[in-house]
Order: structure tokens, then sequence, then C-alpha cells
């Protein structure tokens, strides 16, 4: 447990994607980025005046390909988790509705998978309380 506090706190939006199937789409991280190889939630950080939901729109449509809108994203988690540079805060979503298909514009590879696998691929720590969350409430 960190005893200070971290540098900056970093706001990230994620996303579970859920197909008709009720699986859920995970991206892998490119090689050359942090955190290289592991799986996420789609999604990104949120700029400055920005809305959480506006910023995933934005990412969903900037790495995927893909368009949804604000009321078809109901939030349903969130993860704290304090990395060694920062702190990072990211709601999660849930959204089953969006037009075009998911394509890894900026990742190595898209997967879907059903919530009671997703603990079977590695990801960032701050995502990993998340999948037992999705697989409850999916």
């Amino acid at each position: 447990m960190r005893s200070s506090a971290p540098d900056k706190i970093v706001l990230v939006a994620a996303a579970a994607l859920v197909d008709d199937d009720g699986r859920v789409l995970i991206a892998r991280r490119p090689e050359g980025k942090a955190m290289a190889g592991l799986w996420e939630f789609p999604g990104g950080k949120v700029q400055d005046g920005e809305t959480p939901e506006a910023a995933l729109i934005r990412e969903l449509s900037e790495e995927h390909g893909i368009d949804t809108r604000a009321s078809c994203l109901a939030p349903v988690a969130f993860a704290s988790h304090g990395y060694d540079d920062f702190h990072l805060l990211m709601p999660l979503y849930v959204c089953r509705v969006w037009q075009g298909t998911p394509q890894p514009l900026e990742h190595a590879e898209l997967k879907w998978v059903a919530p009671v696998r997703l603990r079977d691929y590695p990801m960032p720590e701050a995502d990993v309380p998340l999948t037992a969350q999705l697989r409850d409430l999916l």
C-alpha cells in the first residue's frame, strides 16, 4: 500500500462492449506501449473539459471505428488503482448498442470473451477487479 500521495490522478473511461451472445470485447495493448501485451477494456484518457462519456465515444471511434451515444452507455463500476507514478480512476460503462464493427485500429488484437473467461486473459492490475463485477452482472 502506498503511503504517499501519487504524482497525479489519471481519469480514463472504459467500456464493456457486449455483443448479442453476451460476450465482452477486450483489446490487447500493442508492442511499444506501456503494459504491452496485456488485455484491456476499450477506452482511453479523458481530456480536459471532456466528460467520461464524451471521451469514451471519441475513443471508441478513434481506436475501434465504431459509433455510439451517451444514452447507450450505462455506468456499472469503477476502478481506483495506484500505479508507481500515477493513480488511475476508471469508470466502466456497459454498452450494447453501437454502429459499425469494432476494429483493432490502435491495438494488436481484439477478442470477444464470455464474462466467465475474462480472468483467463492477463490484464492491467486496475482492470482485474472489474472482470469479477462483469461476470456477476452479465
